[in-house]
């Protein structure tokens, strides 16, 4: 399911996220959520598409000029394999693996990936991990707000990407370098999480969530 902030771009654009849901292994709604962050990251910071020359830039900066637009996918088997030779990332994750792509127009999607079904993934919701070495990146989905996981998972991608661009630098560049983890945080008061956040997610409303939605919150976890 996708998600939308920011302002609108014609035509738009979209990085699409592709979620392997196999039949017999299927992951959990947190571990997607997280490894979806952490591969939204991983693409952006990749020297593809950070570097001066790098191949993937020119359309991360195009799609970053407009809606920072991500629609979540998922695929198995042969679908799964075949999207996963498309340029991107795949981050593999307690048990979940998601891969972020390059963004690109959302009218000319890639067939491997346009065969992927974007709406109705609903995983089960497990307990929350313990938290990683820092420095990770804290995420709390509102708990007000009902999302599938597969707009769970653009929002936290969205909350990711914006910490990204916009934290602290020196903590970015060190939450980077360790690879970008991230952490679902569940269970805490959500006025508390809204005074500590760096980042929030505000939702263009196109799927599942009125336009305006806070949807996701996030911040650098150091030490």
């Amino acid at each position: 399911m996708g998600g939308d902030i920011g302002p609108f771009d014609d035509p738009p654009w979209a990085m699409q996220l592709a979620v392997r849901v196999e039949k017999t292994a299927p992951p959990a709604h947190g571990a997607v959520c997280e490894a979806a962050a952490t591969a939204v990251v991983r693409l952006l910071t990749d020297p593809r598409a950070a570097d001066p020359g790098g191949e993937w830039r020119d359309r991360v900066r195009r799609w970053e000029s407009g809606r920072i637009r991500k629609v979540t996918r998922r695929g198995r088997g042969i679908r799964w394999r075949e999207a996963a030779e498309l340029p991107g990332v795949t981050v593999e994750h307690a048990g979940a693996q998601v891969r972020a792509f390059v963004p690109g127009p959302v009218d000319r999607v890639p067939p491997p990936l346009a065969k992927m079904q974007v709406a109705g993934l609903e995983l089960v919701r497990e307990e929350p991990g313990p938290p990683p070495e820092p420095p990770y990146a804290a995420l709390v989905l509102n708990p007000d707000v009902t999302m599938s996981t597969g707009k769970s998972a653009a929002q936290a991608g969205h909350a990711a990407h914006l910490l990204l661009r916009n934290g602290p630098p020196a903590d970015v560049a060190a939450w980077a370098a360790a690879g970008a983890p991230v952490r679902l945080v569940a269970g805490a008061p959500w006025e508390e999480c809204l005074r500590r956040a760096a980042v929030v997610v505000r939702d263009g409303g196109f799927t599942e969530v009125p336009p305006g939605t806070t949807t996701a919150l996030a911040w650098l976890v150091t030490a």
